[in-house]
């Protein structure tokens, strides 16, 4: 297709319609949403358990090293973005409220 509208509109339809058929498996089997539960269960607990090494493979490796104050700011906008990111994640699964706020959607893409 040569023309940007109508290949837009064919792939919103092809995405829309892919949607709909992935709730209606969904709500005729419930056991799909289960494995998904339990895949998004392990994408948490694996990109924490990431997170934890990688810093424990990198910090001990930084000894010795100075860095500027603005890769020290850096890096601190960095851990205020982890923390915001965990802060929700735990709000999120004690009290159930996985929308992501404006103000922190900000925080996290930096603005």
């Amino acid at each position: 297709m040569r023309d940007d509208t109508a290949r837009f509109l064919v792939n919103r339809a092809q995405f829309d319609n892919s949607a709909r058929a992935r709730e209606t498996i969904r709500e005729r089997t419930p056991a799909v949403r289960k494995i998904e539960h339990t895949i998004e269960y392990l994408d948490l607990v694996g990109s924490c358990h990431q997170f934890v090494a990688t810093l424990g493979r990198l910090v001990p490796r930084m000894r010795g090293q100075e860095f500027t104050d603005d890769e020290r700011e850096t890096v601190r906008r960095g851990i205020s973005k982890v923390r915001a990111a965990a802060d929700w994640l735990e709000a999120a699964i004690d009290n159930g409220e996985f929308t992501l706020d404006e103000q922190l959607a900000k925080l996290l893409k930096g603005e």
